[in-house]
């Protein structure tokens, strides 16, 4: 079976990296999860580390991911990082601290719920910055707030923005001053501080310290860079951070000299792909293919990469992959792979979320075991 290999101790390096930087800057930060898909191995490890105690909070999107969290470590201050489904109120209020709010009826129900439990639930509410995703609007933030500000089991620690998700809007200064101006103008209004400004994720790391991002920024969200060593602004690698958190290898299962064209009637019957045309050989050679143990079940394979530049992608099915190896000889006329050898690949980072969350990828953490803190 094909296996994702999760460093954990890369994950730690980026982890103090990162806070060093925050720190610089006199910024607080909240570790984004969500790629991990609840795996209570990695999160044992990373959660156990001391570099943990200096981030702010750890969030996900997933309410079964926060359960192993809180499991894990009870202490941590936990964040539930997308818009409340109404029916899972009560159970949120319970796993997460904080939560993300754009939806008067939702925290209204949360108020609710954190009065039957006896807490006070705190809140970043969302405002509307071009990304049309969550957010309020404009037009709407007084009245939102003021009618926040008045529910005894609520408490609005900050306001947020979401950019570069769906759009791929950038943080630039303009969007960031709004929120500012916004924290300002409500501040005054209500006479109530709102500590936190959270418009940022990875996308916002390469502007921080720079003149391109107002100082008021006090607050980050960052999932990508901790987990790929990348910002998703220009998809490089960000300062010093590693990219070699994650490893994939699969299996060789058939290894054939075959033809490089398909022979006979080709029907609307394949519920695979296979590579573009001009990508494709254009004779009627043969070529050595490689069959692969994984499919579009487990994983896109536009986000996995061959490490060898000599592995091109074929076509897939539901769950087998063919690769072009092309002669599959080396320098020296010997074969290059075998059946049963691996391949390995680079996986991106919705190609790493897909791998965490296929049941038929075997995960393995590497790097050094933490003891859990008795709390």
């Amino acid at each position: 079976m094909a296996e994702l290999l999760i460093h954990t101790d890369r994950v730690i390096g980026n982890i103090e990296k990162i806070n060093a930087l925050m720190k610089k800057h006199n910024s607080e930060w909240t570790l984004i999860s969500k790629v991990l898909s609840g795996h209570k191995e990695s999160l044992r490890n990373i959660l156990a580390h001391p570099s943990i105690k200096e981030v702010h909070s750890v969030g996900d999107s997933r309410l079964s991911s926060l359960e192993v969290i809180k499991s894990l470590r009870p202490d941590i201050v936990t964040m539930y990082i997308k818009p409340v489904p109404q029916n899972l109120v009560p159970s949120i209020v319970q796993l997460a601290d904080i939560s993300l709010i754009s939806s008067m009826r939702t925290l209204e129900l949360m108020n609710d719920a954190a009065a039957r439990s006896g807490v006070v639930h705190r809140v970043i509410v969302m405002i509307e910055l071009g990304e049309l995703r969550e957010g309020i609007v404009r037009e709407n933030i007084v009245d939102f707030y003021s009618r926040a500000f008045a529910m005894e089991n609520i408490d609005v620690i900050g306001l947020g923005s979401n950019l570069g998700c769906m759009y791929g809007i950038e943080p630039t200064y303009d969007k960031m001053i709004q929120l500012s101006l916004y924290r300002q103008i409500l501040e005054q209004m209500f006479d109530r501080k709102i500590p936190i400004i959270s418009g940022g994720s990875s996308i916002t790391l390469p502007l921080i310290g720079s003149k391109r991002l107002p100082p008021t920024m006090n607050h980050y969200r960052i999932g990508e860079a901790v987990f790929l060593g990348t910002s998703p602004l220009d998809n490089k690698r960000f300062r010093n951070l590693s990219t070699e958190v994650f490893e994939y290898q699969a299996n060789i299962l058939e290894l054939e000299e075959k033809q490089t064209t398909p022979d006979g009637i080709i029907s609307e019957a394949a519920v695979g792909h296979v590579a573009e045309a001009e990508t494709q050989p254009r004779s009627d050679d043969t070529h050595c293919r490689a069959l692969m143990d994984f499919g579009l079940l487990d994983v896109d394979v536009d986000d996995v990469s061959p490490k060898d530049k000599n592995v091109r992608f074929a076509g897939t099915t539901s769950d087998l992959t063919v690769f072009e190896l092309g002669d599959n000889k080396d320098e020296k006329g010997k074969p290059r792979y075998h059946v049963g050898d691996t391949v390995r690949f680079k996986p991106s980072y919705m190609g790493v979320a897909r791998l965490m969350t296929s049941k038929f990828i075997y995960k393995t953490v590497r790097g050094k075991v933490h003891e859990l803190p008795l709390v």
